[in-house]
């Protein structure tokens, strides 16, 4: 028996790899189109829901209450699994490390709540969810992340440009290998509780560590340097996304790990790649320049599921 999948936002960092894990692993794939196809029937065949859409964080607070809600509504209809991305914006900065499954919800940012808000409301839903939580994503083309418009943007000149201290842990997730977990998710689904927070640990790494594996790879020393955040704060009254791009900083400042011990223990096979392959592959699109840019970019729309 064929099994389907149907993938919301398809185009996006985490839907992309999703599609593609579970055509690699054998099921149906249904990419769904926003406009011309009712999200209802579309679902109607689908074992398995992938909630990919995730808005600007300008568009938060209006839209992802009412995306979710449409979700599993639908969901609820055909019964399907939802595989909802999860960040660690559930997280307050004093929350003890490890971050997962077994750590209170504490955040009391806007965002963040948001967030918290979501993840009950699935909870509470009756649809069977599996949260996948993972940190930062690292994927392996350009896609309008912290990581290639920011961080990676001046590796060719041997500089990575960081924005919180450079000595301080950040987790981070490689797209194909969290993708490759939702499927061996999905395949279990039947022996899952109706709702399961799972954390990807992904990678642990400083900034410092991210440039000795950079130089490792490329064949050049890169030297991790503090990003600057003046030209957000001055842009904060002109920029709407400048304000949110605030609030998440402390993401930055605050050391943080994913506990993954109930993933490697309902998946201990699962493939890992290696720190060295992941950035290798981010790194790849910014060895060349053909053009210098007058002014650091900051990404535009922030659509990063930590």
């Amino acid at each position: 028996m064929h099994k389907s999948v149907l993938i919301l936002g398809s185009s996006g960092r985490f839907g992309r790899h999703a599609a593609e894990a579970f055509w690699n692993a054998g099921w149906n794939i249904h990419l769904f189109e926003r406009g011309p196809e009712d999200l209802t029937q579309a679902a109607a065949t689908a074992d398995v829901i992938v909630a990919g859409w995730n808005p600007p964080y300008t568009d938060w607070a209006a839209q992802v209450p009412t995306l979710h809600a449409r979700i599993q509504a639908a969901a609820r209809a055909s019964g399907a699994t939802v595989i909802l991305p999860g960040n660690v914006y559930v997280y307050a900065p004093e929350t003890p490390l490890p971050w997962g499954p077994r750590r209170t919800q504490n955040a009391t940012n806007p965002m963040g709540r948001i967030r918290v808000a979501l993840e009950q409301s699935y909870r509470q839903s009756g649809v069977q969810t599996i949260v996948l939580r993972a940190g930062d994503f690292i994927d392996t083309e350009p896609s309008d992340s912290w990581l290639d418009r920011v961080i990676l943007k001046g590796v060719h000149k041997g500089r990575l440009s960081y924005p919180g201290p450079l000595n301080v842990p950040h987790a981070w997730a490689f797209l194909p290998d969290l993708a490759r977990a939702a499927v061996a998710l999905a395949d279990m689904r039947n022996d899952l509780d109706r709702f399961e927070d799972m954390a990807f640990d992904g990678y642990t790494l400083s900034a410092t560590q991210m440039a000795a594996i950079l130089s490792d790879v490329t064949g050049r020393a890169v030297e991790a340097r503090p990003m600057p955040w003046l030209p957000i704060q001055v842009a904060r009254p002109f920029w709407p996304m400048a304000r949110h791009l605030l609030e998440m900083r402390y993401l930055w400042q605050a050391p943080h790990s994913l506990d993954g011990s109930r993933l490697a223990g309902l998946c201990p096979r699962l493939p890992v790649t290696s720190p060295e392959e992941a950035f290798k592959a981010a790194a790849a699109p910014f060895l060349t320049r053909p053009k210098r840019s007058r002014c650091q970019s900051i990404p535009r729309s922030t659509q990063t599921i930590r």
